[in-house]
């Protein structure tokens, strides 16, 4: 099986190219939603069985699951107070069933502690950028239209994608875009930047985008699509802290889970997915010394691996879907006790 990791991220469909130019959705088609609730489903039969979708977004992945799993009550985070508005809208029907709370998904444990629920059934992280951030165009992720460069998910945060580019030095810039976008061309790019902010500060995308057209060398806008798509990628994973939040919310997600709960998670880039990839394997793995001869029960396997490397969309959804094509899937479900640290993580 192909796994997003070892892809040239050239090659990897970009969600905010495909979705740049569409009309807003008033219902955005959740990503992979049958297999979301297959693999989650037999965790929540238990009558007050809860599940945590950590980014709820516009409860396209929640309406799944309270659907198909009548017993289950459904716990839904997200930092965009705005997306919580309407989610909360679209599951007007379940609302003896959903409590909806502002927090970004690193915090889940906290979340559940204010709740009084120590443990839950079941883990859903859809990462990334939301339908509705891409498609309000003021909000600034999408690169097709000009807004103003914002990218933040929570509005209430001070750090904007313009403070990126008018304040980082030349050397964090080609940081954050050759280690959050995996650009090549990160030095050429924060150098230009550099220059062209001297001139004027940088306020709105249709002026940045200009400036990568130029800047990324013809021969790659051919063969690797939209020049822009690193840069916004670097540019939000940077403004809202994304790889840290991850890194810490997955051993969360674990932790959070009884005994046969499950956890399931969306990637959308190759960063994402190792972090996954890697912090789920982890889990599933033995954390008894090598030289002893007998599994120590209590550094034995936390998790059990519920997919095969990452699962895709189908070619279908794809074609229905397009902001699905660059979807990755993993799962797992917790079989023993015992805590994943974050340093366990990476």
């Amino acid at each position: 099986e192909r796994h997003l990791a070892t892809e040239d991220p050239e090659r990897i469909r970009d969600p905010i190219d495909e979705g740049a130019s569409m009309s807003q959705p008033q219902h955005p088609i959740p990503v992979m939603a049958d297999r979301v609730v297959e693999l989650l489903a037999p965790a929540l039969s238990q009558p007050g069985a809860v599940v945590v979708d950590g980014t709820v977004g516009m409860g396209g992945h929640a309406a799944a699951l309270l659907s198909a799993c009548p017993d289950a009550h459904l716990v839904g985070i997200d930092r965009d107070a705005d997306a919580l508005a309407l989610a909360g809208a679209r599951l007007e029907a379940y609302a003896d069933r959903i409590t909806l709370v502002q927090a970004v998904y690193d915090e889940v444990a906290a979340v559940l502690a204010r709740l009084g629920r120590a443990h839950v059934r079941g883990v859903l992280l859809d990462l990334g950028v939301s339908s509705y951030q891409l498609d309000t165009s003021t909000r600034g992720f999408a690169y097709a239209a000009d807004a103003p460069l914002d990218m933040r998910m929570d509005s209430t945060t001070t750090l904007t994608a313009a403070d990126v580019l008018n304040t980082y030095s030349a050397a964090d810039l080609a940081r954050v875009l050759s280690r959050y976008g995996e650009e090549r061309f990160a030095r050429r790019i924060a150098a230009a930047i550099v220059r062209e902010r001297e001139r004027e500060p940088f306020t709105t995308s249709e002026r940045l985008v200009a400036l990568l057209r130029s800047a990324v060398p013809a021969a790659s806008q051919r063969s690797g699509g939209h020049p822009a798509k690193r840069t916004f990628q670097a540019l939000r994973i940077e403004v809202n802290d994304e790889l840290a939040v991850l890194e810490a919310a997955l051993p969360a997600a674990v932790n959070a889970l009884t005994v046969s709960g499950r956890v399931v998670v969306l990637a959308y880039h190759s960063l994402e997915d190792r972090l996954v990839k890697r912090t789920l394997a982890r889990g599933a793995a033995s954390r008894t010394p090598v030289d002893l001869p007998v599994e120590l029960p209590e550094h034995g396997p936390v998790l059990r691996l519920l997919t095969r490397g990452a699962e895709r969309p189908s070619e279908q959804e794809c074609l229905r879907n397009p902001r699905a094509a660059s979807a990755r899937l993993r799962a797992a479900e917790r079989i023993a006790p015992g805590d994943l640290t974050t340093e366990d993580a990476a």
